[in-house]
């Protein structure tokens, strides 16, 4: 959610800087994820100041062109050639000294430099509307009035005023906080003053000739409706005060009308729609469910099917004019040539309105508020607020009363808490005023006290405050959590938990791939659909927020995958990733968890260097990746087979006791493409869980290096194409478990000079005695036993 710094200040009088703001506000729970600067236009007219054009003459070698002596309030007159037929002497004119960048209206900036046109010294420009983003007209420079002031700022004669956008990441239970009054709320509590909200004592009915009926059938979904007509109206382009305040968060101007109701949403947090009323057949408004299946198209000209349990506000024929509380229609929106509005304001069922906008994968402004729950008391004051506000920048008349279907009102949440209740939890004793003081400046009415706690009642947009904890929270946070005082003592139990922990295998982990050049990743959980290879496999959420974010995530590939394309579409396309988290599943209703360690390679093993050319990662940088971790880990009796898997394209996958301990491999195509990747990406997923299992069961055994020398030999086979380097790894150690120190293949040969079928394989053994030095006639007994055992098992034909 987007925040103005200059739009709060109108609700809360305060001298307090951007920065300071921002710091109250997520010190009371509004965090702030972001502030930045904004200017009404690019570059804010930054180095731009008001001349006064003393001479002008005749450019000796160009008929076009003119040079100017003009006073710009440096203390000596700049000479400025200028090109513009409208220039003379006595103008007041804009002036860009040398130095500024200049921010046109069409094409890049640029940066006004001293410079010689035609042979004459230019030391600066006398700008056109055009050339300062101001204005698209560039028919000549702009000629300022009389009364502009020689050396000013540029930025000041235009009443320019920078502004602050603040990104709140707001929590799903603080819908009160959704506008820059809720916001405004908080600030004026934790600082001990009064706000201020808009004056609408000037509104007042001038007629009723546009009056509209209204009729709701459906009081559960729609507890308040509000309404009230204006005619005259003039739909044009908005004034630029309110598109510029607009853009501050965000919002895209889109006529007069349109513009004050958003206005009024992001003021005060309550959601209006504008119908055109010459568009309400029979000039009744009905708030009811359309039949199943009803065909309705919105405003961004999407024809849909509506569901029975969809409230709709109809026409007095019944006919849909608006998804109510989500998004309005075709047939009854605001048009260049409406001349009269139906403005609705109106409180709708959270719920009702949540199942719609899901229903239809619509998310608006207005939903995003209705969702988690309005104002019922605001529908009629933001209703003359707006009224006020469209009369203001549109005309037109109020041509009816405000009606005001509210048969069932909403009562406050009663509230009792204690003294003592606030003190334990917060862990620290409040002066009983303070805590008053601060419940009444979030307008939480006292209707009751004695000496153990307070009676309240909390105004139901405070939907998150139910229970005395959620005061005691209130309490807090606006109090600071800064100002709780740490103990002096800490008491803690003693942990006992198996060694290691995982955070110090993780940590293990986490060290030995940075040290080589990795990056962690932290991703979401939720992930979305799409990415599942099994739905009925997959944790569904129940109330997703979006379709991308629908589904418990199965795999660490994707949210890998997604990381990276993000990187290379801002050209960092040579990445070494990894990351530790969880996956989910649920088989026969039972619900799933596990721990996986993943690891992504993908683009140049190196970056580029003179000395040597780039090469691009392949599945043996990977493979050396996972060998280095089982050899850290000392994960010994591994056995080798190739990966099936639909998500590799190739690759291996590594077993101990026939569990999968890891597979890695190149990421086929088809996941590729649902991350939109074009370049190969290497992949390797660990079981986490079955690590620790394994590393909290290992004995360190110390060895003293053998005093005796290894001896390697050589065999060369052929093969058949179906046999890997594991199974044949696996033979030879079975054969020789005492002698055998490693195996290893150093050559692989597959050609037309083979029999059909056929590969060639060179493995080399090596063989150490660590109590003695091996004799040739134990080697050679050795190997013939290893022979033997390829031959017979393998079907290894060994070549001489």
């Amino acid at each position: 959610m987007k925040i103005s710094y200059n739009w709060l200040k109108e609700f809360v009088d305060t001298n307090k800087t951007p920065e300071e703001i921002s710091k109250i506000l997520t010190g009371t729970g509004l965090e702030v994820e972001s502030l930045e600067k904004v200017q009404p236009i690019p570059g804010g007219l930054e180095g731009l100041v008001i001349g006064y054009v003393k001479e002008c003459y005749q450019h000796p070698n160009a008929d076009r062109l003119r040079v100017t002596k003009v006073d710009a309030g440096t203390g000596e007159d700049l000479q400025i050639v200028c090109g513009a037929h409208n220039v003379a002497a006595g103008q007041k004119v804009v002036v860009a000294t040398v130095g500024t960048t200049v921010y046109p209206t069409v094409g890049e900036p640029f940066k006004i430099n001293k410079s010689k046109i035609r042979g004459e010294a230019s030391e600066g420009m006398i700008c056109a509307e055009d050339e300062i983003g101001l204005g698209a007209d560039h028919e000549g420079i702009m000629v300022l009035n009389a009364d502009a002031v020689v050396g000013s700022l540029a930025k000041d004669y235009f009443k320019l005023n920078d502004d602050y956008q603040y990104e709140i990441g707001l929590t799903p239970n603080r819908a009160d906080a959704a506008s820059h009054l809720g916001t405004a709320r908080d600030v004026a509590a934790f600082l001990k003053i009064g706000i201020h909200k808009p004056d609408v004592s000037a509104f007042k009915v001038d007629n009723t000739s546009g009056a509209i009926k209204v009729i709701v059938e459906n009081e559960q979904a729609c507890p308040r409706y509000s309404g009230v007509s204006i005619s005259g109206v003039e739909v044009k382009e908005s004034p630029k005060w309110l598109k510029e305040r607009l853009a501050v968060i965000g919002i895209r101007s889109i006529n007069n009308i349109v513009d004050a109701t958003n206005y009024v949403l992001h003021d005060l947090g309550q959601p209006l729609h504008a119908f055109d009323a010459d568009a309400i057949k029979m000039g009744t408004v009905i708030v009811k469910n359309c039949p199943e299946g009803t065909l309705f198209k919105t405003l961004d000209e999407v024809e849909r099917k509506l569901s029975a349990d969809d409230l709709m506000i109809c026409n007095g024929l019944g006919e849909p004019m608006c998804i109510a509380g989500v998004f309005g229609g075709v047939g009854s929106g605001v048009k260049t040539s409406t001349k009269n509005i139906f403005l609705e304001s109106a409180y709708f069922n959270a719920v009702s309105v949540r199942k719609t906008a899901k229903r239809h994968g619509l998310k608006t402004d207005a939903s995003f508020r209705f969702e988690r729950g309005t104002d019922p008391y605001m529908t009629v004051f933001a209703l003359k607020r707006a009224a006020l506000l469209i009369q203001q920048v549109a005309g037109g008349t109020v041509s009816s009363e405000i009606s005001d279907n509210y048969p069932n009102p909403v009562a406050p949440f009663a509230v009792d808490v204690t003294y003592k209740t606030i003190d334990r939890l917060i862990g620290k004793a409040i002066p009983h005023s303070e805590i008053k003081d601060i419940l009444t400046a979030l307008e939480i009415s006292i209707v009751g006290e004695s000496g153990e706690g307070l009676s309240l009642k909390v105004p139901p947009y405070r939907v998150d405050i139910t229970r005395d904890v959620d005061i005691v929270e209130e309490i807090l946070r606006i109090y600071g959590y800064n100002n709780i005082e740490i103990p002096t003592q800490v008491r803690a139990s003693l942990n006992n938990s198996q060694r290691p922990e995982k955070d110090s295998v993780q940590s293990l982990l986490s060290d030995l791939l940075t040290a080589n050049g990795f990056n962690e990743i932290m991703s979401n959980s939720l992930t979305k659909s799409a990415y599942s290879s099994n739905l009925d496999k997959a944790v569904k959420i129940l109330n997703p927020l979006s379709n991308d974010l629908d589904v418990m995530r199965q795999t660490m590939l994707y949210s890998g995958l997604e990381a990276i394309a993000y990187n290379q579409n801002r050209r960092n396309a040579d990445l070494k990733l990894y990351e530790f988290g969880k996956v989910y599943s649920v088989e026969e209703g039972k619900y799933n968890e596990s721990q996986r360690f993943a690891i992504f390679i993908t683009g140049s093993d190196q970056s580029e260097q003179w000395n040597q050319k780039v090469k691009p990662a392949s599945f043996y940088n990977l493979k050396a990746i996972v060998d280095g971790i089982v050899e850290k880990l000392n994960l010994s009796d591994i056995n080798v087979d190739d990966a099936i898997c639909k998500k590799l394209a190739y690759g291996l996958q590594y077993k101990r006791n026939n569990k999968q301990l890891v597979k890695f491999g190149a990421v086929a195509n088809e996941a590729l493409k649902k991350a939109d990747l074009e370049k190969e990406v290497f992949y390797a997923d660990f079981n986490f869980d079955m690590i620790l299992a394994i590393v909290r069961k290992n004995k360190i055994v110390y060895e003293d290096v053998s005093k005796f020398p290894a001896v390697r030999r050589d065999l060369s086979m052929l093969i058949d194409k179906s046999i890997t380097f594991g199974q044949l790894k696996q033979i030879a150690q079975k054969a020789e478990r005492k002698l055998l120190q490693d195996v290893n293949v150093f050559d692989v040969y597959q050609g037309d000079k083979l029999p059909a079928g056929k590969k060639s394989y060179a493995l080399s053994f090596i063989l150490q005695d660590n109590e003695k030095t091996l004799t040739d006639k134990a080697i050679d007994a050795i190997m013939q036993k290893l022979i033997y055992n390829l031959e017979k098992e393998a079907g290894a034909e060994i070549r001489k």
